[in-house]
């Protein structure tokens, strides 16, 4: 399998509000750049985003290694928080609803497709390819916001 290394960031003016998400995808030597937008949405809405768009990039089952500051997305995974969620029938631990389940559903099924170590970096700090991904997304909402 191919080894990958993704970074993602999303972000959003307003919570609710217009949002964007980037990405960074590394492939030996190569590395591209993507980007995206969402008229009214959430910040942790377009964390999932950038996680998912990322994913769906990868044409054939790959090791990923995923690098994002986002604990939301991260701690689902690395803390089990997904499993729990799935055993109490979209639930969290205070028996209060999941909020946006139909990303986490569409994250999960891209998940089982690949080896995926998730890796927490610190967000506006010293990790030049999530500060990256934290300017294409803003790029994309200051974009569609003149438009």
């Amino acid at each position: 399998m191919k080894n990958i290394e993704i970074y993602t960031d999303g972000a959003c003016s307003g919570n609710p509000g217009p949002g964007g998400y980037g990405i960074v995808l590394k492939y030996n030597n190569i590395q591209k750049e993507y980007s995206g937008y969402a008229e009214q949405t959430t910040n942790n809405r377009m964390e999932l985003t950038a996680v998912i768009e990322a994913l769906k990039l990868l044409k054939e089952p790959c090791n990923v290694t995923l690098y994002s500051d986002s604990a939301y997305t991260l701690n689902a995974f690395l803390l089990g928080w997904i499993d729990s969620w799935i055993l109490n029938n979209w639930k969290t631990a205070s028996k209060k609803p999941v909020l946006n389940v139909d990303l986490w559903k569409e994250l999960i099924e891209l998940k089982n497709k690949h080896n995926i170590t998730w890796v927490k970096v610190k967000g506006h700090a010293d990790n030049e390819l999530n500060n990256l991904c934290d300017k294409l997304a803003r790029l994309e909402i200051e974009k569609n916001r003149q438009n």
